[in-house]
């Protein structure tokens, strides 16, 4: 087998990481959203009282969202930089790009999860904010259940895509 040239080892290594940072950067959120379903909102409504449950949810909330976004950004960049460099070299080769059918499906997923995570963040992110401020427990209670509801969907949906991805093998 011949020698890879300089060039090549830098795309290579450079796929390698662009691939890297974007499943860790999936982790992030996804592990994130099972985290903050399953093991802190439980815990929290077994040893607090809902006023102070609630201002330690929303201030969770506001760190990890404010993560999430960073997030969507290297998850987008990421992934759009890995189909242009899959692109760029099957018509260096003399091919068509066809993108696989699991890249669609990850990448329309994506959107329905990115806007999930908009109405959370712009919407349901700020009842709760307001309600807090106020403190208007039962009102910040019903944002965190609705929130609650859309997270676990943003998480079945995120589940479903690494199952898929993997699944589908050309990710």
């Amino acid at each position: 087998m011949r020698e890879l040239c300089r060039a090549e080892r830098r795309y290579i290594v450079l796929y390698a990481s662009l691939k890297a940072l974007h499943l860790l950067a999936i982790v992030a959120w996804i592990g994130g959203m099972f985290f903050m379903h399953f093991c802190l909102r439980p815990a929290a409504a077994e040893v607090l009282e809902p006023p102070a449950r609630v201002r330690l949810l929303h201030a969770t909330m506001r760190r990890f969202f404010a993560v999430v976004t960073v997030v969507i950004g290297i998850v987008v960049l990421s992934g759009a930089a890995m189909i242009g460099m899959a692109s760029h070299e099957a018509t260096r080769s003399g091919l068509v790009f066809n993108m696989p059918l699991d890249w669609y499906t990850m990448v329309a997923l994506f959107v329905v999860m990115l806007f999930v995570f908009t109405h959370i963040r712009l919407v349901l992110f700020r009842r709760l904010d307001a309600a807090v401020a106020a403190q208007a427990w039962p009102s910040a209670a019903a944002a965190i259940t609705a929130i609650r509801w859309e997270v676990l969907i943003n998480l079945v949906i995120g589940v479903f895509i690494i199952v898929v991805v993997r699944l589908g093998g050309t990710a």
